[in-house]
């Protein structure tokens, strides 16, 4: 019997595959912390106000844009040139230059997590914050693409810091270059030209309107722009490449054009008609509020009430409350936006909203020849006496005159029915004249 020898297997196991580098650039260095700070910083602040934003897409959307921008953006430029000069402090630059690869390829590999980290961060922040808007809105919707436009600003501020780093060799470049980052777009937020819709943190909070449907885009064509043009100014080994960064630069400058001739006051914000129509409930007077607010009216409605009890069915009573940037007409009460009041559908102080509307129904405009005579003094304290009646001002609101008090005991201990003859008077007499205005 003859024995078969099997041959030793001489295959040997695959090595491993070595992980890409852009994917390792990614994971390692400052690029995901700078992600996370941006992140944070943003929710942090935005915490901080959410009863500024928390009802309107609008002021979600234009609160995000400015925090994003003027913090965000910082982060990304010191963050940025701090990985710029990585190689640098660590005397590595050689070796990163012996990879057989293209110099821009490599610098392209080396700043992406200078922009994208960012960016992740800054849009990560826009998604929780417009989670958290969402129940509260009425209408309208979020401008995602200002604020992708918001993400490739910081993405672009990344680029720049980035490159910063790769030519400054100072280890406080980049806490400096942060802080002239930060002061910068302040500057750029605060000026009244039309520049300054050029800058990713101007503030345009506008409830009833709606951005021009090309501002997004161009937005990020002069962002992005910019940032392409220095990477392959950069990058690039000789006079005739470099030239190919005037191509992004032209975009940039196009880009920045259309952007320059806008309106310098009204910027890319146009007039929404279907925000700002009117709502009304069924009480008499009215409660109208515009599209716009629609879940606040039943809180407004609430607050209004008492008021509207004593009011109902007397000639020269109002008939609506137009609240918010409505037509008004004969015998409409305007009154002012009620985001300052109305936090995620509830008033904070009804009390106090009452008697400042009570204050709106008798805020007669009288020249200064008006209200003279002997019994100005008087007929100016029976009208804060009937609101203070009407409405009263909580404690330490509303004005403190001497005076007052007895002509809010006499409307009190009248009976409802003299109370509603005296008011019915008193709604019919001209405050403007001091001697027409009935005493209680």
């Amino acid at each position: 019997m003859t024995a078969t020898l099997t041959p030793p297997r001489t295959d040997r196991p695959t090595p491993a595959r070595a992980p890409a580098p852009l994917r390792t650039e990614l994971r390692r260095g400052l690029g995901p912390w700078t992600g996370v700070a941006v992140a944070v910083t943003v929710l942090v602040t935005m915490y901080g106000k959410a009863p500024d934003w928390q009802t309107r897409w609008t002021e979600t959307t234009g609160l995000l844009h400015v925090v994003v921008g003027l913090l965000g953006g910082p982060l990304a430029l010191a963050a940025g040139c701090w990985q710029g000069g990585r190689d640098r402090r660590r005397g590595t630059t050689e070796l990163w230059e012996s990879v057989p690869r293209s110099p821009l390829r490599r610098l392209a590999v080396a700043a992406t997590p200078s922009a994208l980290w960012p960016a992740a961060g800054a849009l990560l922040a826009d998604a929780v914050c417009l989670l958290a808007t969402w129940p509260y809105v009425s209408t309208g919707r979020p401008f995602l693409e200002l604020l992708v436009a918001d993400a490739v600003a910081v993405a672009a501020l990344g680029t720049l810091g980035h490159l910063a780093g790769r030519l400054v060799p100072w280890r406080l470049a980049a806490p400096i270059l942060g802080i002239a980052g930060y002061v910068g777009l302040a500057i750029g937020t605060y000026t009244q030209a039309g520049a300054r819709w050029l800058s990713p943190a101007v503030e345009y909070r506008m409830a009833w309107v709606r951005p021009v449907w090309w501002f997004g885009p161009v937005s990020m064509a002069w962002a992005a722009g910019l940032a392409l043009a220095a990477l392959l100014a950069y990058g690039m080994r000789t006079g005739r490449l470099r030239a190919l960064a005037l191509a992004p630069l032209a975009v940039a400058v196009a880009a920045a054009g259309l952007i320059l001739n806008l309106p310098p006051d009204e910027g890319p914000w146009r007039p929404d008609p279907a925000l700002s129509r009117a709502v009304c409930d069924d009480g008499t007077p009215q409660v109208c509020v515009t599209a716009l607010d629609r879940k606040q009216l039943p809180a407004l409605s609430a607050a209004l009430a008492p008021l509207n009890a004593r009011l109902k069915g007397l000639p020269g009573a109002p008939a609506r409350w137009a609240i918010g940037p409505l037509d008004t007409g004969p015998g409409d009460i305007e009154m002012l936006d009620p985001a300052a009041d109305v936090v995620r559908g509830r008033i904070e102080r009804p009390d106090l909203y009452r008697n400042f509307a009570a204050m709106q129904l008798f805020a007669n405009v009288c020249r200064p020849s008006d209200l003279t005579g002997p019994n100005a003094e008087r007929a100016t304290t029976v009208n804060l006496a009937v609101i203070q009646w009407l409405a009263p001002a909580p404690s330490g609101f509303g004005p403190d005159v001497f005076g007052t008090q007895p002509y809010v005991d006499r409307l009190n201990a009248k009976s409802p029915s003299a109370q509603r003859d005296y008011l019915a008077r008193y709604l019919a007499a001209n405050p403007c004249h001091p001697d027409e205005v009935p005493i209680p």
